[in-house]
């Protein structure tokens, strides 16, 4: 290994690529990373988290990089705490919130997040898991503004095809996205990863061909195909893997230690 890495700056999404099932960042990756900063290398996080959720891996890493949060919804400096892209479902969740919420089943709930906080807007069985997983307190009061984004959190994959149909058709001024199996992610249009890549790099003067992303899931796509050299996760999504340019290892076997170790520092 010499020299500095063969992409200078690495965007990485957290759940499922750096953070294995346990909601850890395995060894290997922590001191993968080091290495590559060692050498030259930034790194930067681009998560469906917001900042308090994600800080704490910022932090862990020892980073002064902005964050992608929200999905691409929102980029935090956190140095200072200034948001660099702050966007909301604004108008629009009114409109869902009557027309499409009412209609769920039972099992499936829904969740508004509203500046750094997580708002009950459907109870389900589901909720408790996922609140339990992710360490997020549910917040039972009502949410003092539109939400950065919504989730609805499933007990199976199959639920959310009927719900999914009946957003998009009628609330064109959203985008809709899996960030896990049983996860489906109201977010407003024109927020995505690689859009807020886009936006990181003309506010820092970033240059995209110095970029290499790594995801796992279909919330990753468009950060995947804005990088130069995108990489998917070897389990990660079909879709992922299928246009990325590359597929390392599986995220328990540390994905991107794996692609900073053999492809960016080899």
């Amino acid at each position: 290994m010499s020299g500095a890495p063969r992409y200078p700056w690495l965007v990485t999404d957290l759940d499922g690529t750096l953070v294995d099932r346990d909601l850890e960042i395995p060894a290997r990756n922590v001191e993968a990373i080091e290495r590559y900063r060692a050498a030259g290398g930034v790194v930067t996080l681009a998560t469906g988290r917001n900042e308090r959720s994600a800080g704490r891996y910022h932090r862990q890493l020892g980073l002064e990089t902005p964050m992608i949060l929200y999905n691409g919804a929102r980029i935090v400096d956190p140095a200072t705490g200034a948001r660099m892209l702050d966007l909301t479902l604004g108008d629009t969740w009114a409109a869902i919130e009557r027309d499409a919420l009412p209609g769920l089943p039972d099992t499936i709930g829904v969740v508004g997040f509203q500046d750094l906080d997580a708002y009950v807007i459907k109870p389900a069985p589901a909720l408790s898991e996922y609140a339990a997983r992710d360490g997020i307190d549910l917040k039972t009061s009502p949410m003092p503004g539109p939400p950065t984004k919504a989730m609805l959190i499933a007990e199976a994959p199959g639920d959310l095809t009927e719900p999914a149909g009946l957003i998009s058709g009628a609330h064109t001024g959203v985008r809709l996205v899996r960030s896990e199996k049983t996860y489906l992610e109201i977010l407003p249009a024109h927020a995505d990863k690689g859009s807020a890549l886009r936006t990181l790099a003309v506010l820092t003067g970033l240059d995209l061909d110095q970029v290499v992303a790594i995801g796992d899931n279909p919330n990753d796509l468009e950060l995947i195909q804005t990088a130069a050299l995108g990489v998917a996760v070897g389990d990660g999504h079909p879709l992922v893997r299928d246009i990325a340019d590359l597929v390392v290892t599986t995220c328990t076997q540390a994905a991107v230690a794996d692609l900073i170790d053999n492809h960016l520092l080899s």
